[in-house]
């Protein structure tokens, strides 16, 4: 049988929708720098992300625990790759090493994959699995 920790569950969900929201990445465009959100970033991952967060909380609220279970371990693989995607995308964008060092340097990741990271953790160990002992 299943067991949610629903407070836990909750604020996985909301620090993993506020995320999408706070700065990702900074980047210094002409001698500014700017803050990107996951939007910003890129609309795939954007988008990728928020269904399976919107499928993860439709899951909580009709008590589908098996597949809450499931989108909650997908997530968490999921934000791992995506922080993956985004840093190798951002070192080795042009294929040349004296460019990408120049964009490596321009590029940093921001405090809005920490929140995410909580979220997902949050999400990951809010359900476990109890026997009954009848």
């Amino acid at each position: 049988m299943l067991i949610v920790n629903k407070p836990m569950a909750l604020l996985g969900l909301v620090l993993v929708f506020v995320a999408g929201f706070c700065p990702m990445l900074q980047v210094k465009i002409i001698f500014e720098w700017v803050n990107w959100g996951l939007y910003k970033t890129d609309i795939r991952l954007f988008l990728i992300t928020y269904s399976l967060i919107a499928l993860t909380a439709l899951c909580f609220f009709v008590r589908q625990l098996k597949a809450f279970r499931l989108l909650s371990r997908l997530i968490f693989v999921w934000v791992l790759l995506m922080a993956a995607a985004v840093y190798f995308k951002s070192t080795h964008y042009f294929g040349l090493k004296f460019a990408d060092n120049i964009l490596g340097k321009a590029i940093h990741f921001q405090w809005g994959w920490i929140i995410l990271a909580i979220g997902t953790v949050l999400l990951l160990f809010s359900v476990k699995k109890e026997s009954l002992n009848a």
